[in-house]
């Protein structure tokens, strides 16, 4: 078996009425049946382009206007991992449906029609912007839905992939600590290039690639320092925590004291496609070529002396 032919199949029977599964999990071809080879788990939970049947039918904008709260084509990014020896999982379902980037129950009660149970009273900066755990916008601030939404609608959400998901990664994780005595989160994104604007990389001009650590809270200097290194000798413009810290994942399995260390990666977005046509573009290729220079250079490390 390849590594990617290699599908968990701890991903749920349903999910977003008729889209099975919600994510994918591919090992390294290495580690079937057996420890990871390496402590390095992927992930790319903003990738996945599915947009459900019930998600559509309550919605105002169509499916082509919400492609652009895709990280697209990251999943492609970070396609050779497996081959290095490094897990990967990543989402099928779009994020509009479920942002597996945010704690589950991270919900707007101005979206429901019913009264939404305490613990899913989201009041984050997140939720406020619209953009909780069922997003209730799309680009530039226009509502996704032509109703409000009921609770039951956003718990088969988070039932059939955010909590499946999150379930999988945490055993990925912990797969990885019992082998290597540590595990590595990357978390990988794309950002818009006006994202980047007013925020310069080291030495100068707009950023290519942001590297978040929640300031140091998420993982060991020795990893942030290595990928920053790594990238910029291969000509990247690295800013690190600004306009990008890190999201829900790396906040929730960032604990370099519990042996987890995790880092997001934000790529910009010109640098491999049209954003206007989501088209990829010539740089696609040198782009991927590069991530996997990077990755080969995470799983050939030897982590004792840096974390």
């Amino acid at each position: 078996m390849t590594a990617r032919e290699a599908k968990a199949s701890e991903t749920p029977a349903t999910a977003g009425q008729g889209f099975s599964p919600a994510f994918e999990v591919v090992r390294p071809s290495s580690g079937d049946g057996g420890p990871p080879p390496t402590p390095l788990v992927f992930a790319s939970p903003h990738s996945g382009r599915l947009y459900p049947p019930d998600m559509m039918a309550a919605a105002r904008l169509d499916a082509q206007d919400l492609r652009g709260s895709e990280d697209a084509f990251v999943d492609e990014l970070i396609g050779g991992a497996p081959d290095l020896g490094v897990s990967v999982i990543r989402a099928r379902l779009a994020r509009a449906y479920i942002d597996l980037n945010r704690d589950a129950w991270e919900l707007d009660p101005a979206m429901f029609e019913d009264d939404l149970p305490e613990f899913a009273r989201g009041r984050t900066a997140r939720v406020a912007a619209g953009l909780g755990a069922i997003a209730r916008v799309a680009g530039e601030g226009r509502p996704i839905y032509a109703r409000k939404l009921t609770f039951a609608e956003a718990q088969v959400r988070i039932d059939t992939a955010h909590r499946p998901y999150h379930d999988a990664l945490d055993r990925l994780l912990a797969q990885a600590r019992s082998a290597h005595g540590l595990a590595i989160l990357v978390d990988w994104h794309s950002m818009p290039a006006a994202a980047t604007r007013g925020h310069r990389a080291r030495g100068g001009g707009p950023c290519d690639v942001v590297l978040g650590d929640r300031f140091g809270a998420a993982c060991g200097s020795g990893l942030t320092a290595l990928m920053e290194k790594t990238l910029e000798q291969l000509g990247y413009r690295v800013a690190r925590n600004a306009p990008y810290a890190g999201g829900y994942t790396t906040e929730h399995y960032g604990r370099p004291a519990r042996r987890t260390h995790a880092i997001q990666v934000e790529i910009n977005r010109a640098l491999y496609m049209n954003e206007a046509t989501r088209e990829p573009a010539p740089g696609l290729a040198r782009l991927k070529a590069d991530i996997e220079t990077v990755t080969r250079q995470l799983s050939q490390t030897d982590w004792s002396g840096l974390l």
